[in-house]
Formats: C-alpha cells, structure tokens, sequence
C-alpha cells in the first residue's frame, strides 16, 4: 500500500506538534510583551505629576 510507505509528506501529527511549539512561542512573548508594558505604563504613571 503507496499510503504507508509515503515517509516526505509531513502528518498531522507533525503539523500538531509545530502548531503547538508556535502556540508556545506566541504565549510567552505576549506575557513577556504584557508585563513589560504593564511596567513601562506604571512607571510613567508615578511620574507624571496630577493637574492642579
């Protein structure tokens, strides 16, 4: 049978698997991304003085 000796053609585990690494990937910068805006905006708010 042609189907099970076909070994170049990626499966779908394998697209699971990379879709998965790039879910990853996209999870930790957005937090990463997060906190560090989260920071920034917190700093600029301390320092800007109220409007009297």
């Amino acid at each position: 049978m042609k189907l099970w000796n076909d070994q170049e053609a990626p499966t779908a585990v394998e697209y699971g698997i990379m879709v998965a690494l790039i879910a990853v990937v996209i999870i930790v910068a957005v937090q990463t991304l997060g906190g560090t805006l989260n920071t920034t905006f917190t700093t600029v708010n301390t320092k800007m003085t109220p409007a009297a």
